[in-house]
């Protein structure tokens, strides 16, 4: 595998910034661990951090290199800050960048394919909120998406924040405005799931059950089942906490699931 950590101007941003970069390599030779390429371009997942990480996070507290490696799979992991991958009321337009220049810039540098199938978005915590919400906006875009741990009931989650150090967070990022039925509430987004045309991607969910966004993921696993989401649908959940830990374990089990639909 090649890592690379790639530095790049957005546009969207205004600023540089950066992105981590996973490409498969075809190896043989390689002391504990065989690598495999199918050649041409390459299927990809976009990899997203949570609240207080970066794009650096996944390589450093998991090992997300070695579970890719025997799958031909490129990861790319950009950086949003504290953005909750938004167009910021008060700063920058985050969700521009990830959502339209994003793959664009990863494709002009690497040999990344662009077809639904080959596509795949997970995350987690703030991460997992991202993927969902892109997956789910974009649906032509992507087979399947994660959510390991994810924010995915926000509006209620900042309602209970409203007293706390995050709301100035929200605040920056959504203003004053209500998220609640709107295309940054994912509880919404299912609700819309049902009348858009064409397939949506495939889901998997999982979360700890002693994570204090445990709620937050049973609340979508209800809204869910409620709606009859039109597509294939996996939820799991195992004792664990909010720690990386659970992440480095199930983010293989992600990967497994992502597979999976790609294979039929």
């Amino acid at each position: 595998m090649a890592l690379i950590h790639c530095h790049f101007f957005s546009e969207s941003l205004g600023i540089s910034t950066s992105m981590t970069v996973i490409l498969p390599q075809q190896t043989s030779g390689q002391i504990g661990m065989s690598g495999w390429s199918g050649g041409g371009k390459h299927p990809a997942l976009y990899l997203l951090h949570g609240f207080s990480d970066d794009d650096t996070i996944w390589t450093r507290r998991t090992s997300i290199e070695r579970y890719v490696a025997e799958l031909g799979l490129a990861v790319v992991m950009p950086n949003v800050h504290k953005s909750f991958y938004a167009d910021m009321a008060y700063g920058d337009r985050y969700w521009t960048f990830l959502s339209e220049e994003l793959p664009a810039v990863a494709r002009s540098f690497f040999p990344l394919s662009d077809k639904r199938e080959d596509n795949f978005v997970a995350g987690l915590s703030m991460g997992g909120y991202g993927a969902f919400k892109w997956a789910l906006r974009h649906p032509d875009r992507f087979a399947a998406a994660a959510s390991l741990s994810g924010a995915l009931d926000l509006a209620e989650h900042m309602a209970q924040a409203a007293d706390t150090s995050m709301n100035r967070v929200f605040k920056l990022i959504f203003g004053d405005r209500e998220i609640r039925g709107t295309e940054d509430d994912l509880l919404w987004l299912l609700e819309q799931s049902g009348k858009t045309e064409g397939l949506m991607p495939a889901l998997f969910q999982s979360c700890g059950t002693e994570d204090f966004l445990y709620e937050d993921n049973v609340a979508f696993r209800e809204k869910l089942a409620s709606v009859g989401y039109p597509s294939a649908y996996v939820y799991e959940e195992h004792p664990g906490a909010h720690t990386w830990e659970y992440w480095d374990e199930h983010i293989q089990r992600a990967l497994r699931f992502f597979m999976e639909q790609r294979d039929g």
